[in-house]
């Protein structure tokens, strides 16, 4: 069996790849198991804003490529699988990855993130790919001249319908609330664009369209009237389901799904922190996503060091 690693982090996007910078800094022998596609939920952002450094924003596909290259020159190693399981091992822990072969270390850094989660309406499955879509910054070219229509209330949805008004002739931006929840910034910036429509207070109901979109079917919230709307393109931005499946055998995951941990990001576990979006009390910044990932590596190091976890 070869030498087991100090440490193993689960995960791909900025929280993962943080954890596996800092921790290859901090001299830990560390292994980042990345899945097939790097980058997370930030791969198909096309400007992260407020990110320290980048004062004009950054792309997701272009800050976690560079953050992975400054953790391999500090000596982390990567394997494109996922981890699928974590069993205890003599004062460690075993890793199944999705791969089939089986790691072993001495702590692990859960920073899964989450998923997307659906538009569960009638036609949202039947036609994604074909005008339902949860990437604008992939799609938005072809919608040039055509009207779109985006889901949701929170800063990926004010983000995404921006982007895509540098393309579309128009955004009608849907959402449940009576206003958007989206930081300030994102609320002004919306409000200077004449391409974006809001429809507070609104749902959808139903995607139309045959063999492509056509428009969605929208009910007012508070009299209950229904009405369609046309358009070419639908974007589900209503919330993320944690990638915290394969610890709900070891671990209570919270309401929401998420992996409770300590203000260090330990969990009930010894040896295992989690970070980002999987975790309970995430912010939902990419920020804060690449701090928690800080933040959990030097709890894993100082662990190692002393042997002793959450004050036990």
């Amino acid at each position: 069996m070869t030498q087991p690693f100090d440490l193993v982090v689960a995960g791909g996007g900025i929280a993962g790849l943080t954890a596996a910078l800092t921790a290859a800094r901090l001299g830990r022998r560390t292994l980042a198991l990345t899945g097939d596609v790097l980058g997370g939920q930030l791969l198909s952002i096309n400007r992260i804003d407020g990110f320290p450094g980048f004062p004009e924003g950054i792309a997701g596909y272009d800050l976690c490529p560079m953050t992975q290259e400054q953790a391999a020159a500090a000596g982390a190693e990567f394997a494109a699988t996922t981890l699928d399981g974590i069993a205890p091992d003599d004062g460690g822990w075993q890793i199944a990855c999705g791969d089939g072969e089986a790691r072993v270390a001495r702590a692990v850094i859960v920073a899964t993130g989450a998923e997307l989660k659906p538009l569960a309406v009638p036609g949202a499955d039947r036609l994604a790919g074909k005008g339902v879509s949860h990437c604008a910054s992939c799609d938005a070219p072809l919608l040039k001249g055509k009207v779109a229509v985006v889901v949701g209330g929170g800063d990926s949805a004010a983000q995404e319908a921006l982007t895509l008004a540098e393309s579309a002739v128009r955004v009608i931006l849907i959402h449940r609330g009576p206003a958007l929840a989206a930081q300030a910034a994102y609320r002004d910036r919306i409000r200077a664009e004449t391409r974006i429509e809001l429809r507070p207070d609104t749902e959808v109901v139903e995607v139309l369209g045959e063999a492509h979109v056509t428009g969605v079917r929208v009910r007012d919230r508070a009299g209950g009237a229904t009405a369609d709307v046309e358009a070419s393109g639908v974007f589900a931005y209503i919330g993320l389901a944690p990638n915290a499946a394969p610890f709900a055998a070891r671990l209570a995951l919270d309401p929401d799904g998420r992996i409770p941990t300590d203000v260090r990001m330990r969990t009930a576990l010894p040896g295992i922190c989690a970070a980002g979006a999987v975790r309970g009390g995430w912010p939902g910044r990419a920020a804060a996503s690449a701090g928690e990932g800080a933040a959990a590596a030097i709890a894993i190091d100082r662990y190692l060091e002393d042997g002793t976890w959450r004050n036990s």
